[in-house]
C-alpha cells in the first residue's frame, strides 16, 4: 500500500472516531422550544424542501413533501422565524416561543423569481442550503423546466448555469449530453431523489432512458465541483440531484398536448390523490412523445409513466414507493461524417445541417442502421422514520432493470461496408437494393451476384448486409441507508452505508439479415457456425422481466458483475453566521467479467477473478455570512476514484488489467454571494485536478469500420472563474438573469495509448508479438468537447397578470474538439482545433388564464434557435485549416467530422389544471 493510500485511510477513519466520540444518547434528548407549521405557494401548493430557519442563527430544518416542518431546539422569548424557498419572497415571522410546540400554521410564499436557488435535504439527498452550504450551486424548478423546455433535451435547460455546455449530440432522441467544468456526463454524478443512476459499468447517463424526467421533476439541482453528496460517487465535474414529484401534492390534476417542429407531439396527463385521512396517497403520470426527429432519418416514439404512493401512519414515519420509466424508440445519427460530406449533399457550398448517413428507405419506410430502443425502470421504496425530535433514519431500498440496446451494421458487399456503398442521390442508403442483391437478385450498382450456399443465401461477416442489435441490459438493485443526528444545538452528525449489486448482461442478436435466409456466426466457441434465423424486433420491452436466456445469440456475450460497498460520515457545525462541514466516504468496489462466447464452458477463465479495489472521499468546507447581504465560502476535497469496468478489462482475454491504479480527484473552489432584496449575485474560482486518469475513445477509420483506444495516465487540470446574477425591476415586472463562466482545462502531461479491435476486442500488436504503445503528446493541448467560456443573459417581462415574454441570449467561445489519439502521437501536433464561437437567442411567451378554483389554462410557445444560426456543437477530429481555402469551411478544415446544432425549431403547448 503506498504513502498516499495509508494517509487516506488514516484520515477517514481518524474522521469517524471523531464522530464517534463526540456521539452521546444523552444529546438526543429534547429541549427548549420547538415551532411547527406548514408551508404553501401562492397557489396552495406544498413547498417540500422550504427552508425554516431561526433569525441571526445557524439553526434550520426543511419542511417534508407536504410542507410540514418542525423545528425544535429553540430558545423562548421574542424569537424572529425566517421562511424560504427557492424563487419565493421570504417571510419573516416574530413570535414570543415558550416552552413545548409553538404553532405557526399554514403559510404562504409569494412568488419571487429574483431569489436564488436553496439546497434541501430529502430523504437521503443531499441538497445545499443557500447560505450554509459551501458549494456552487444552481436550481432549476419545475415551473421553469415545463415553461422552457419544450422539445428540447432534458440536460439543455441548464444551458444558462454557468460551466455548463449541453448538446443534442448527433440529434437523435434522447441522445443528448451534457458537460460540467469540462468533465463529461460519464464523470458528472447523476441523482435521482438521491439514487445514483450513472451506470455501474461505464458511468453512462443515456437520456433517452430518461426523456420522460421533465414531466415528473419537482426540482432540479446542480452542484458544480465535488460537491455536496456523502456518497462517493463520481462526482469529478459535479452532480445533478433531480428531486421526483412528491406524493403529498394537494387533490389536483393536469392534462397536457404539445406540437413542434417536424411532427412532434407530445400528450400527458396527470393526477394526485392528495392525502386521505387514512394517511395514504398517490401520484400518478402517464405521457407520449413522437415524431419525425429535426435530423433527417430520426424517427422516434417514446413514453414515459410515473406512479408514487405515498403512506404516512403516523407522525413519526413515512413510507414512499415511487416507480418511474420512459420505453423508447428512436432513429439516431451516430455516424461523424465530414464537413465536406454535408457540402456535397447541402447547396451552393453550404452544408445540410440535417444530413444522415445512416439511414434510407426500406419498402417504402424509414429505416436506420442505427436505432436505439430501452426501457430502464426504476423503483424504490423510502422509509423516513423520525427517532425523536434531534435524531431521524432516512431509508431507500431501489431496483432498476434495464432491457434493450443499440443496433448497427456488420458485413460487406463485394469487400465494400454499408458506409461504402453506392447511396442514392441525395446520400441516403439503398436498403431496397441491398435487400435485394442479398436474396440473390442482380443489383448492376452493388458489382457481381450473391453466390448461395446449399441453396440457401447466408449472410457472414464479410458477406450480405446484417443489421444486429448490441444488447446492453442489467440488474440493479442496492440500498442506502443514512442516521441524522442533532448532537447539539449547532452540530449534526450523519452516518450512513451505501450498498449496490449491479449485473450488466451484454450480447448481440440479428435484428434484420435485409433480405438473406439467415446469418452465419462463428464466435462462440461452444457452439460455432450456426446459422441462425430467429430475428428480435429492435423495440423496448414495456416488461423489464423478459427473458434473454433462450435467445439466439451472435458476436459476443458476456457479463459484467459490478459490488459496491460504501460508509459515509459527516460532521457539519452551524451557529450564528459560521457553517463548517467534513465529510468523507469509504468504499469498496468488487469486478468479474464472465465471458460465454470466447472461452469454452469448461474453461476456469471463462469467468475471471473478481478485482477487489479501495476507494473514498475526504471533503470540507465553510461558509460565513459576512452580514444579511453577504457570504463567503470555501471548500476543498480528495477523490480516490476506482477506474471504470473496461479499464480493468480491456480486452475478452478475461485477465485484469495488471496497471490497476486508481484515479485521483482533488477539488478547491472559493466563492462570494451576495443578496439584497434587487439583487442576487454569486462568484465563483476553481481549481480541479483528475490525476491516472483512463480513457476509452472509439476511432473510426474512413471505411466506417470501428476500433478503441484505451488511454492510460492521463492528468487533466481544470480552473476557472464563474459569476452568475440576477435582477428584478419595474415593480418586479421585469426580470434579468446573467452568468458568465471563464474555463481553462488542460492535459497535463503525455499519456500512452493501446487499441483494440471493436468487433473481436483484439489488441494490436508489433510485429514481435509485444502490445503495440503509443504515446500520445497531450501536455498543455487544451481539453476538448465542451466550450471553456459560456455566458448568457435571459430577460423576462410580465405584460399584464399571467402573460409572460422572455428572450435568452447564449455565446459559446473557446470550443475545441474532441479527443482524437491519432492526433496527438507526433510530439510537433499543433493542439487541439479551435472550432467557431457562436451566439444562440431563444424566445418565448406564456400565459396563464385563471378559471373557478384551482382551475387554470396555461398556453405556451417557444422558438429556440431564433435567427437559425448556422454552428459546429462537436467535432471529433483535429484537422487544421488546408492551404487550399475550397478545403475550408468558415476557416475549419472540411475533413473534419463534426456534428453540427440544430437550426431554428418551435414548440407550442395547452395545459389545463384541475
Amino acid at each position: 500500500m503506498d504513502q498516499k493510500s495509508l494517509l487516506f485511510r488514516a484520515a477517514f477513519v481518524a474522521l469517524f472516531l471523531f464522530s464517534l466520540a463526540l456521539f452521546h444518547p444523552a444529546l438526543a434528548q429534547e429541549n427548549g422550544a420547538s415551532v411547527s407549521g406548514t408551508v404553501n405557494d401562492d397557489k396552495g401548493e406544498p413547498l417540500a424542501g422550504a427552508t425554516i430557519a431561526l433569525k441571526g442563527t445557524g439553526k434550520g430544518t426543511t419542511a417534508d413533501g407536504a410542507g410540514k416542518f418542525t423545528l425544535t431546539g429553540l430558545p423562548t422569548g421574542s424569537q424572529t422565524i425566517i421562511i424560504s424557498f427557492i424563487g419565493f419572497d421570504s417571510q419573516e415571522i416574530a413570535r414570543d416561543l415558550v416552552a413545548g410546540e409553538n404553532s405557526l400554521g399554514n403559510l404562504s410564499l409569494a412568488v419571487n423569481a429574483a431569489a436564488l436557488s436553496e439546497v434541501v435535504v430529502v430523504g437521503v439527498a443531499d441538497y445545499a442550503k443557500e447560505r450554509q452550504t459551501p458549494v456552487a450551486v444552481s436550481t432549476v424548478r419545475a415551473t421553469e423546466i415545463q415553461t422552457k423546455l419544450g422539445n428540447q433535451e432534458f440536460p439543455e435547460i441548464l444551458r444558462t448555469t454557468p460551466s455548463v455546455y449541453a448538446t443534442k449530440s448527433g440529434g437523435g432522441f434522447g441522445d443528448s449530453r451534457i458537460n460540467i467544468r469540462g468533465f463529461d456526463q460519464n464523470n458528472v454524478a447523476v441523482l435521482i431523489n438521491g439514487v445514483p443512476v450513472n451506470d455501474m459499468e461505464g458511468g453512462t447517463v443515456y437520456w433517452s432512458n430518461w426523456a420522460g424526467l421533465s414531466d415528473v421533476t419537482s426540482a432540479l439541482q446542480v452542484q458544480r465541483g465535488l460537491g455536496s453528496s456523502k456518497l462517493a460517487i463520481a462526482s469529478v465535474g459535479g452532480t445533478m440531484n433531480v428531486i421526483t414529484k412528491t406524493t403529498d401534492m394537494k387533490q389536483s390534476g393536469s392534462a397536457s398536448v404539445g406540437i413542434g417542429n417536424d411532427g412532434y407531439n407530445k400528450f400527458n396527463l396527470a393526477y394526485n390523490t392528495g392525502l386521505t385521512k387514512s394517511g395514504w396517497s398517490v401520484s400518478a403520470l402517464i405521457s407520449r412523445t413522437s415524431g419525425k426527429g429535426y435530423v433527417d432519418g430520426t424517427k422516434f416514439e417514446g413514453y414515459n409513466y410515473f406512479l408514487g404512493i405515498g403512506y404516512k401512519p403516523n407522525a413519526k414515519n413515512d413510507f414512499q414507493f415511487v416507480i418511474t420509466g420512459a420505453p423508447q424508440w428512436h432513429h439516431q445519427r451516430s455516424t461523424f461524417i465530414s464537413l465536406a460530406t454535408y457540402q456535397k449533399y447541402g447547396s451552393n457550398g453550404e452544408p445540410n445541417t440535417k444530413y444522415n448517413s445512416d439511414w434510407g428507405y426500406l419498402n417504402g419506410d424509414e429505416y436506420n442502421v442505427r436505432r436505439n430502443y430501452y426501457h430502464k425502470p426504476v423503483a424504490s421504496i423510502n422509509w423516513e422514520h423520525k427517532i425523536n425530535s434531534r435524531m431521524s433514519l432516512s431509508s431507500v431500498v431501489y431496483a432498476s432493470w434495464g432491457r434493450g440496446g443499440g443496433t448497427g451494421p456488420t458485413g460487406s458487399i463485394n469487400g465494400k461496408a454499408v458506409a461504402a456503398l453506392p447511396k442514392t442521390t441525395d446520400g441516403l442508403i439503398r436498403f431496397d437494393d441491398i435487400a435485394s442483391w442479398s436474396a440473390g437478385d442482380s443489383v448492376t450498382a452493388l458489382g457481381k451476384n450473391n453466390v448461395a450456399t446449399n441453396g440457401q443465401y447466408i449472410n457472414t461477416t464479410s458477406k450480405g448486409i446484417t443489421r444486429y442489435g448490441s444488447i446492453n441490459s442489467h440488474d440493479w438493485y442496492g440500498a442506502i441507508i443514512k442516521l441524522n443526528t442533532k448532537l447539539t444545538d449547532a452540530i449534526t452528525w450523519d452516518l450512513g452505508v451505501d450498498l449496490r449489486t449491479y449485473k450488466g448482461i451484454h450480447y448481440r442478436v440479428v435484428t434484420d439479415v435485409l433480405g438473406a435466409d439467415g446469418y452465419l456466426d462463428n464466435t462462440d466457441v461452444n457452439n460455432p457456425n450456426r446459422v441462425i434465423t430467429k430475428y428480435y424486433d429492435a423495440k423496448a420491452s414495456f416488461n423489464p422481466f423478459v427473458s434473454m436466456k433462450d435467445q439466439q445469440k451472435m458476436g459476443y456475450y458476456n457479463d459484467g458483475l459490478v459490488r459496491w460497498g460504501g460508509l459515509f460520515t459527516q460532521l457539519e457545525y452551524s451557529k450564528n453566521n459560521l457553517s463548517v462541514f467534513v465529510q468523507g466516504s469509504l468504499s469498496n468496489q468488487a469486478f468479474r467479467r464472465i465471458d460465454y462466447f470466447v472461452k469454452k464452458n469448461d474453461d476456469p477463465l471463462q469467468k475471471s477473478d473478481w478485482s477487489k479495489l479501495w476507494g473514498g472521499t475526504v471533503k470540507g468546507g465553510a461558509n460565513y455570512n459576512i452580514d444579511d447581504h453577504s457570504n463567503v465560502f470555501a471548500n476543498a476535497g480528495f477523490y480516490s476514484k476506482q477506474p471504470l469496468f473496461n479499464s480493468i478489462f480491456p480486452n475478452n482475454a478475461q485477465t485484469i488489467n495488471p496497471n490497476i491504479e486508481n484515479e485521483k480527484i482533488l477539488g478547491t473552489e472559493v466563492g462570494y454571494g451576495f443578496r439584497s432584496k434587487f439583487f442576487n449575485l454569486n462568484l465563483n474560482l476553481y481549481r480541479t485536478s483528475w490525476a491516472d486518469r483512463f480513457l476509452r475513445a472509439t476511432v473510426q477509420a474512413s471505411d466506417g469500420t470501428r476500433g478503441i483506444a484505451y488511454v492510460q495516465s492521463l492528468k487533466q487540470v481544470h480552473t476557472g472563474v464563474e459569476l452568475e446574477a440576477n435582477t428584478k425591476l419595474v415593480e418586479g415586472k421585469l426580470e434579468f438573469r446573467g452568468m458568465l463562466s471563464l474555463g481553462n482545462w488542460k492535459y497535463s502531461g503525455n499519456g500512452v495509448a493501446t487499441y483494440v479491435d471493436e468487433a473481436t476486442y483484439d489488441i494490436k500488436k508489433n510485429p514481435d508479438g509485444s502490445v503495440f504503445e503509443q504515446t500520445l503528446y497531450l501536455d498543455g493541448v487544451k481539453v476538448g468537447d465542451a466550450a471553456q467560456t459560456t455566458a448568457s443573459l435571459e430577460g423576462i417581462y410580465e405584460i399584464v397578470k399571467g402573460l409572460k415574454v422572455n428572450a435568452t441570449w447564449f455565446y459559446m467561445d473557446n470550443l475545441y474538439a474532441s479527443f482524437a489519439p491519432a492526433d496527438f502521437a507526433a510530439a510537433n501536433n499543433k493542439g487541439a482545433l479551435k472550432l467557431p464561437s457562436y451566439n444562440l437567442f431563444d424566445a418565448g411567451i406564456n400565459y396563464k388564464l385563471s378559471l373557478s378554483g384551482r382551475n387554470a389554462l396555461i398556453f405556451g410557445f417557444n422558438i429556440n434557435n431564433l435567427f437559425d444560426t448556422q454552428y459546429i456543437a462537436e467535432a471529433k477530429s483535429n484537422l487544421f485549416p488546408d492551404a487550399d481555402s475550397a478545403k475550408n469551411w468558415k476557416g475549419i478544415n472540411t475533413a473534419n467530422t463534426v456534428y453540427f446544432g440544430f437550426g431554428r425549431t418551435w414548440n407550442a403547448s395547452i395545459k389545463y389544471n384541475f
